[in-house]
């Protein structure tokens, strides 16, 4: 089994700062992609950021230039650094990973249950 577990939500004001963490844990031979999605309520889920095996990031229009994603493939832990944050950034995020338990397993992708985070003066 593998098991995602994020960390570092919270309530904030506009214009704050969080850096949400999610580790995984459990039968892990390699991770390829890693990545943050969020869920408003009423709305879809979307793709915030991804980075790939090998760290190159990607990230939705709307977050790009404010959050930062990273990686620390001996922790097999994502980040995500959120600056200027704003109201329209308050949602449940939630971590994604592609991951291969043993060498000879497919890739199969897993989630994390999800952090809250909110932004409101």
């Amino acid at each position: 089994q593998v098991q995602l577990v994020e960390s570092g939500g919270g309530l904030v004001q506009p214009g704050g700062s969080l850096r949400l963490s999610c580790a995984a844990s459990g039968t892990i031979f390699s991770i390829n992609t890693m990545a943050w999605h969020r869920q408003a309520p009423g709305k879809e889920r979307e793709l915030v950021a991804r980075i790939s095996q090998e760290g190159t990031p990607n990230y939705a229009a709307s977050v790009k230039g404010r959050f930062t994603i990273s990686r620390d493939n001996a922790k097999n832990t994502v980040y995500l650094q959120m600056n200027a944050l704003d109201t329209e950034d308050t949602a449940v995020y939630y971590c994604n990973d592609v991951v291969k338990k043993t060498r000879w397993d497919y890739w199969g992708s897993y989630w994390g249950q999800g952090t809250q985070v909110t932004v409101s003066s």
